[in-house]
């Protein structure tokens, strides 16, 4: 919004690692106030500063009644999330509403106060704020901004939303309304863009590796129904209204019937030491309650059992360890940290975690055994980058040279597995705790933790499946995999091993894409390619896989045409049905080239909710693709349209002068440069920003592949 914001404590502070240009960090009460000694000697004008409500009602508004004072020009943004988010979703101390907080910094003197919600309507008239105070949709919120940063003096905007992290635990107590409600991407249609993590900055949007690129999808379990992600420039989103999550057929099996089987594995000895649980993971994955099952279990048998909970940023889906220590009497335990080494099993809920220094030190290569989760969450980095990828392998060697040797650690596609089985991810790290019992690596008895999952009282049925799901997996993987082989929503994505295998999918999909000559013309090239790469870069490869990646991603550009056809062709709507039971109706949200209003400020197309009805239009919009590119294509005369036909034509002549001059010395580059339609993502507006940088980078690696010095300088 052209000014600096500054951050206060908690949530605001860590803003600071985020791209939101955000600076300082000050104690509770000091927010903003380090702007009030620089505003004198700086040329610029104005700043934000960041406070949470927990703080405004701590000691906060010490530091608004002290800008009044100064006279400097500065807002502040009171994010009123409905509790102490940062340390755990504490009530505040004491009352507070929107309507007091704006009666209170009017009546200290601010020159404005605004409210911004999501909820607008849930203000009457007579709601009681402040005379003056103009209540605004969130969609809005930018051009209030703007706004406020003109205004002399210090001004309160006031942003009411619930944390997104408490709305999903209320829900799960019944203590907040759970709309009937939830988002599901299409994941042919999304370009992997990543528009939609960055409107929304969810962690709950995930990224899906697909046979055509990474795409997103979202995560129906720890999604918080917050729908920002809406707001990405995207077609692929549809909102599923009414109904309710299917659950899979596993998760109703007869647990007396389906794990008679399972035998009871030995258990180990705690011996003179106390027995040391490391337990990694994710906020709000459930980490904690791991340790206090295991803590409870340990005291229903009459040991001694210490927990040490490390949550740091949990609330936020930062990292989380609990150490677990277990003795045959509570006069064992002298200290409650699991020391260096001194882990004899390490719970790895999420690889990222587990493979910190701070988990691994605990690990030992003689005693230390680990169990993995190697489905990893997603970061806050995969939420800035669609390109993002964690090093999944070398996590994997840190973690297995920590335990001493491969048959050391257990590595388990728990997220999928607990997902397909029981319908929920959040089923994963009881899963988990299973899968190490029936290992013979928890010093707990079955009657105990069952005991301890039933004391808990949070999803009892669902806690117990998902602990003897862990336990079959783990000693019947294949069994496992087959019982979670008919959810296909959490089905490993069937990807291309080879190039003859990729290049007869894209063939048979550009047939149906338009028609069997315009598939040929891709096959044509693509065989070319491979030749002249074979000819004249012996041993050499790389560059014929990377062609038949991106030029097919450039000849089926998702135009008007095939939106359609990828919304209509059945898949889609199988993957809905699979997903959701009950009375539901779809709803697309979509910005129609001819009929989209446009943002103000900065003239891009706006998306608008349609029904059901769109489906029938879609149907005829397919039947239509044979128009494409012809003079009766009337979506092709837009300037979107225009491009995309020639990056096309743009791209078979780069190949000529490639292939025209490739040898082993300029291979490397020359794959590169094929890979660049691959940086070419979205629709609108998020495409040209994409396609810009691409240009770029194709210029510096086409000026580097006609200068052969140059080339052999970059090589050293």
């Amino acid at each position: 919004d052209g000014s600096r914001a500054l951050a206060g404590i908690g949530c605001h502070y860590m803003a600071q690692w985020m791209d939101r240009d955000t600076a300082t960090f000050t104690q509770m009460g000091g927010e903003g106030v380090t702007w009030l000694g620089q505003a004198p000697f700086v040329d610029e004008g104005h700043v934000f500063a960041n406070l949470g409500d927990g703080t405004y009602f701590h000691s906060g508004l010490l530091a608004i009644r002290a800008a009044i004072a100064s006279g400097a020009n500065i807002t502040y943004k009171i994010l009123y999330n409905d509790a102490v988010a940062m340390t755990g979703g504490q009530p505040h101390d004491g009352p507070l509403t929107v309507p007091q907080i704006t009666q209170q910094v009017a009546s200290e003197g601010a020159s404005k106060v605004v409210v911004v919600t999501d909820e607008p309507e849930k203000y009457p008239y007579n709601a009681g704020f402040a005379k003056g105070v103009t209540v605004h949709h969130r969609d809005e919120l930018d051009i209030i901004q703007r706004e406020l940063r003109t205004v002399p003096g210090v001004s309160v905007l006031v942003y009411d939303q619930t944390c997104a992290a408490e709305k999903r635990r209320r829900r799960k107590r019944g203590q907040f309304p759970d709309p009937a409600k939830r988002v599901m991407i299409n994941e042919r249609v999304c370009e992997g863009c990543g528009d939609c993590s960055i409107q929304s900055n969810c962690l709950s949007v995930v990224p899906i590796e697909t046979e055509f690129g990474r795409k997103r999808t979202i995560d129906q379990s720890s999604c918080n129904k917050d729908y920002s992600c809406l707001n990405g420039f995207c077609p692929s989103f549809v909102t599923i209204e009414g109904g309710q999550l299917r659950k899979p057929e596993a998760a109703g099996a007869d647990a007396d019937s389906a794990f008679d089987d399972l035998p009871i594995p030995a258990l180990p000895s705690i011996g003179a030491q106390p027995y040391g649980v490391l337990v990694t993971g994710v906020g709000g994955t459930g980490v904690v309650t791991i340790g206090a099952l295991l803590g409870m279990a340990a005291h229903l048998e009459g040991k001694g059992c210490s927990i040490l909970d490390m949550a740091g940023l949990a609330q936020k889906g930062g990292p989380v360890t609990s150490h677990v220590r277990i003795a045959e009497s509570p006069e064992s335990i002298n200290s409650v940290r699991i020391a260096a080494g001194g882990a004899n099993l390490v719970l790895g809920c999420d690889m990222v975690v587990a493979s910190g220094f701070d988990a691994l030190s605990k690990a030992d290569a003689e005693r230390t055994r680990a169990v993995i989760n190697q489905s990893v969450t997603p970061t806050a980095d995969s939420t800035l980058d669609p390109n993002y990828h964690l090093p999944m392998r070398r996590m994997r060697k840190a973690i297995v040279e920590a335990v001493g040797e491969e048959a050391h650690a257990s590595f388990v596609e728990a997220t999928r597995l607990a997902t397909a089985l029981l319908g929920d991810s959040l089923a994963t790290n009881m899963f988990m705790l299973g899968y190490a019992w029936q290992k013979g690596y928890v010093p707990l008895s079955l009657e105990s933790l069952d005991r301890a999952i039933e004391l808990n009282g949070a999803a009892v049925t669902m806690n117990r499946q998902a602990f003897a799901w862990g336990r079959k997996a783990a000693h019947d993987p294949e069994a496992a995999e087959r019982a979670a082989a008919p959810a296909p929503v959490a089905a490993k994505p069937d990807i291309s091993n080879t190039l003859e295998e990729m290049v007869s999918r894209r063939i048979a999909y550009l047939t149906d894409y338009q028609n069997e000559a315009y598939a040929r013309r891709y096959k044509d090239l693509v065989v070319h390619v491979q030749t002249v790469e074979t000819e004249r870069a012996k041993g050499k490869t790389g560059l014929a896989d990377a062609v038949a990646r991106y030029y097919f991603k450039l000849l089926a550009y998702k135009d008007e045409y095939e939106v359609a056809r990828l919304f209509t062709d059945g898949e889609f709507l199988r993957k809905v049905r699979d997903t959701f039971e009950g009375d539901y109706k779809l709803a697309f949200h979509l910005a129609p080239p001819t009929l989209a209003e446009r943002e103000g400020e900065t003239g891009h197309m706006k998306k608008r909710r349609y029904g059901p009805w769109v489906l029938t239009a879609f149907s005829w919009l397919a039947a239509l693709k044979g128009l494409r590119g012809t003079p009766l294509d009337v979506f092709g005369y837009t300037a979107e349209r225009r491009m995309e036909r020639r990056l096309i034509t743009d791209y078979e002549a780069l190949l000529g002068e490639v292939l025209a001059s490739l040898n082993a010395e300029n291979h490397a580059v020359a794959v590169q440069l094929a890979e660049i339609p691959e940086q070419i993502r979205g629709y609108g507006h998020v495409k040209d920003r994409h396609l810009e940088a691409a240009k770029r980078e194709e210029k510096r690696l086409l000026e580097l592949f006609r200068n052969p010095a140059a080339l052999a300088q970059a090589a050293e």
